[in-house]
C-alpha cells in the first residue's frame, strides 16, 4: 500500500471516530451544570426546598440548611424542565454513614409524595444503616423475617420493594466515596447498574412485574409504576447526600 493511501485511510479513520464521539456526546443532556441548580425544584413546588444547594461542583442536601422550621413542604426534588420516557440516566453519588436516599423516574406530580407513585433506585448505607436506625417496627409491618436487618429489597441498587440487587456482583464503595449509577429504561428491559456492573434487570409491566407489585409493599398503591414517562427525581431522606455528573440520554 502506498504511503499516501495509508495516511489518507488513517486520517479518515481518525475523523470518523472523532465524529462518532462528538455525536455520542451531543446525545447526552446535562441535568446539572455543576455550578447552579437551574432546572431543579421541589416535587409539587416552584423552588428548591431549603437544604438543596450547588456547591463544589456537586448537587447536595445540606441538613443544617434544611432545618428551617417554617418550611412545610416535602424535600424531594425533580428536574422540572422535561419529562423522559425511554432513557439512559447516569450520575455519581455518595452518602455519609447511615445515609439514605433514592433516584426516582417516571415521576408525576399532584400526589402527596413520590413514594408509591414511581420506581425508585435505592441509595443507602448497606453496612451501617440498620445499626443506626431501628427498622424492627417498620419491617415487621411488612411481614419480613429478621425485621431488625436491612432487607435485600431495601439495599442499594434495588428497585425498591420490587427487585433486589444481585449481591454477588455488587461492589458498593465505602461511605464517603463516590459511586456511579446507570439506569437504562426501555419497555423491553430495565437495567440498574452500580459501579460498572448490572445488578438488576427486569421487564416493566410484565406478568412478573405485576405479581411483585400486587404481592408486596405496593399492593395498595394503584398508581405505582403506571406512568410511562415523567420527571427524574432525587430523594431527601433526612441525611446528607451528594450528586454530580448528572446526565441523561433519550433512547
Amino acid at each position: 500500500m502506498k504511503k499516501s493511501t495509508l495516511i489518507l485511510l488513517l486520517a479518515v479513520t481518525v475523523f470518523s471516530c472523532g465524529k462518532e464521539a462528538k455525536e455520542e456526546a451531543d446525545e447526552w443532556i446535562n441535568l446539572f451544570d455543576g455550578t447552579t441548580t437551574e432546572g431543579w425544584r421541589a416535587y409539587n413546588g416552584d423552588a428548591l426546598p431549603p437544604g438543596w444547594v450547588a456547591k463544589d461542583g456537586e448537587l447536595t442536601f445540606d441538613t443544617e440548611l434544611g432545618l428551617e422550621q417554617d418550611y412545610k413542604g416535602g424535600k424531594d426534588i425533580i428536574y422540572g424542565l422535561e419529562e423522559f420516557e425511554n432513557f439512559e440516566l447516569y450520575l455519581e453519588w455518595k452518602l455519609p454513614k447511615g445515609g439514605n436516599s433514592g433516584i426516582f423516574y417516571h415521576l408525576k406530580e399532584g400526589f402527596e409524595s413520590p413514594t408509591g407513585i414511581c420506581p425508585e433506585y435505592q441509595l443507602i448505607d448497606d453496612i451501617n444503616y440498620a445499626s443506626i436506625h431501628d427498622l424492627t417496627e417498620y419491617n415487621t409491618s411488612l411481614g419480613y423475617e429478621n425485621p431488625e436487618v436491612l432487607q435485600p429489597l431495601q439495599q442499594t441498587a434495588a428497585d425498591y420493594a420490587m427487585y433486589p440487587a444481585d449481591d454477588s456482583q455488587k461492589q458498593l464503595n465505602p461511605v464517603g466515596e463516590w459511586n456511579t449509577t446507570r439506569i437504562i429504561f426501555t419497555p423491553e428491559k430495565v437495567e440498574y447498574w452500580l459501579n460498572g456492573k448490572v445488578l438488576v434487570s427486569f421487564v416493566p409491566w410484565s406478568d412478573d412485574w405485576y405479581e411483585k407489585k400486587n404481592a408486596g409493599k405496593w399492593k395498595n398503591s394503584p398508581d405505582y409504576g403506571r406512568f410511562k414517562s415523567g420527571y427524574i427525581g432525587l430523594q431527601d431522606h433526612a441525611s446528607p447526600i451528594w450528586f454530580k455528573n448528572i446526565k441523561i440520554k433519550k433512547l
